[in-house]
């Protein structure tokens, strides 16, 4: 068992659950759904200028592939991270190295996306470079979880 294990949430976890706190009780200003999408979308395009190095290169690339072939998601930022959702619902997110103090980025699916392929699929991906192959890859698998 780890330390944080025995000891409850890490630090970063709790930076984490305080991120999506404070997203949640964000002041809701009177806005068009246009005004309010914008503002989402700055918000995960500002989330994404504060990543370091490979880990902002990786994201911004992501970030194009997944508006691309959705376009249909919204942009948003949850528990501190870019994300993209369907109906409401976080379909997909990208976590930064530093987040949680790991070695990559993580590029992952929530429930809600349509990735199911028999009883075993992948729903997490870490990422260190992209390729074309990946970047097809991914944009594939961004398809499938909108359900195309």
């Amino acid at each position: 068992m780890s330390q944080a294990d025995q000891e409850g949430f890490s630090a970063a976890e709790k930076a984490a659950m305080k991120e999506r706190a404070a997203e949640v009780r964000a002041p809701k200003k009177r806005m068009t759904k246009a005004e309010k999408a914008a503002q989402a979308r700055k918000e995960l395009e500002e989330k994404i200028a504060s990543f370091q190095g490979t880990d902002k290169v990786l994201a911004e690339k992501l970030h194009q592939i997944i508006t691309e072939t959705a376009p249909e998601l919204e942009p948003k930022t949850w528990y501190g991270m870019p994300a993209y959702a369907l109906d409401g619902k976080i379909l997909c997110f990208i976590q930064d190295a530093k987040k949680f103090d790991t070695r990559y980025l993580t590029f992952g699916f929530n429930d809600v996306a349509q990735l199911d392929e028999g009883t075993l699929w992948p729903t997490s991906f870490a990422i260190t470079a992209l390729d074309k192959k990946h970047e097809q890859m991914i944009a594939q698998l961004v398809a499938k979880a909108v359900g195309r």
